[in-house]
């Protein structure tokens, strides 16, 4: 692929990287985002990272920039599409402000269309760069904390007599973990299914890392027909003053696919001895453990909003997605940065499978019912953020009342979104 200069920075230039740059892209991007990992381990990020999707920036011969693409298959509202996960944006801390990001993720996002998907996704680090380049949050996740001692189930929660569990190491359980996740993934929109090179690289754990917990294990819930649920966890031993046991234990995968075997594994989790708090650093914001507990009041929640969605091609995206409810409505877009979205488009749906987002010009029956930027419509596009909210805030405009609530309700989903997994 041929280097790229960004018309505004030309002596930005942005290409690929070549096998022999990898370790500099760790550590350009590494320093960045003020990484503690060696840049020279390459084992870490090098299985899942497509040399062809990386783009780096260079002054003259320094590089100063990076970011890939992972191509998943991710679940979104009608099923699994084709996805560019944007991971590994950094520019080197004496190169900032000076339009390297620009340069790179206009370069990206061409590469992106040309590569036909037509979503991508990325974990903000910070909010307020990627509303730039028009990425909007589009999901909620919950890091939880439960006191084990307090926190209790109801009496009440689903049970199946002919479950069991398994406790064992992570490459002892991999083949439970594998089974389960692809039937969650495939039912969670958000989620991406995980290749076989992501799974070695969400499986590492080197006693280096472990800051003072033990190593993982896996617990698995199980019935006649197989593994229905797992939890990864890791436990860090602690004592108090008087001898009384304050140990933390973090669960850092959980997955179930029946109520019982999530009940099942709460329930464990919760009763394990000597631990005092469970953390949970991912959960969707629907989670079922606050129905389960009988008091929620336990679980010190804060919500968070990492992963967020841009719309690179903005009519395929529309036209794939499912639709709850009917609608027919004009919207204006605005797109700086991929203009081949901008302009009016209609968007009519029969809330039976069938939609189409095609291109008006002037005349009657054309004039927009909602003004927004495509940010906005990538926040709204899981079926999570209302862009009703948008309008409230008046960050959107509406032109016909009601016209966003009318909207909204038609992207709505059964349940919320969520990605476990930072990419």
């Amino acid at each position: 692929m041929a280097e790229y200069a960004d018309p505004g920075r030309p002596h930005w230039s942005v290409r690929p990287i070549e096998s022999d740059e990898f370790t500099d892209f760790a550590r350009v991007c590494g320093t960045a985002l003020l990484a503690t990992r060696d840049p020279a381990d390459e084992g870490f990020r090098r299985p899942v990272t497509e040399l062809g999707r990386t783009l780096a920036a260079f002054d003259g011969d320094l590089m100063v920039g990076t970011t890939v693409v992972h191509p998943f298959t991710m679940t979104l509202p009608g099923g699994p599409r084709p996805v560019a996960g944007v991971s590994a944006v950094g520019v080197w801390p004496t190169h900032r402000r000076r339009g390297v990001l620009t340069a790179l993720m206009r370069r990206q996002l061409a590469d992106v269309h040309a590569a036909g998907e037509s979503v991508a996704a990325l974990f903000a680090s910070e909010g307020a760069i990627y509303g730039r380049f028009g990425y909007g949050p589009a999901s909620r996740a919950i890091s939880a904390t439960l006191p084990a001692r307090e926190a209790a189930l109801r009496p009440d929660v689903p049970r199946d007599p002919s479950l069991s569990l398994r406790l064992g190491t992570l490459p002892e359980m991999r083949k439970e973990m594998e089974r389960v996740h692809g039937l969650a993934a495939a039912r969670r929109v958000g989620e991406f299914q995980r290749s076989g090179a992501w799974w070695d690289l969400l499986l590492r754990d080197e006693p280096g890392g472990r800051e003072g917990y033990g190593a993982k294990m896996c617990v698995v819930a199980e019935g006649p027909s197989g593994p229905l649920g797992y939890a990864v966890h890791r436990a860090r031993p602690g004592w108090d003053d008087f001898e009384m046991p304050t140990g933390r234990m973090q669960v850092t995968q959980f997955f179930a696919v029946t109520p019982a075997a999530e009940a099942l594994l709460w329930e464990h989790l919760l009763g394990r001895d000597l631990i005092r708090d469970l953390e949970v650093p991912m959960l969707p914001e629907d989670t079922p453990l606050f129905h389960l507990l009988t008091d929620r009041n336990h679980m010190r929640a804060t919500v968070g909003e990492p992963l967020w969605i841009r719309l690179v091609d903005l009519p395929r995206a529309m036209e794939e997605r499912s639709y709850a409810a009917p609608v027919d409505t004009v919207l204006e877009v605005a797109d700086r940065d991929c203009p081949w979205n901008a302009g009016r488009w209609r968007l009519h749906a029969d809330g039976a499978g069938a939609a189409s987002f095609t291109r008006v010009e002037g005349g009657a029956g054309t004039e927009p019912d909602l003004v927004v930027d495509v940010a906005r419509l990538g926040a709204a596009y899981l079926g999570s953020t209302r862009l009703a909210s948008y309008v409230a805030a008046g960050m959107a405009e509406e032109r016909t009342p009601g016209a966003a609530a009318r909207l909204d309700v038609a992207l709505t989903i059964d349940h919320e979104p969520c990605c476990s997994v930072i990419f």
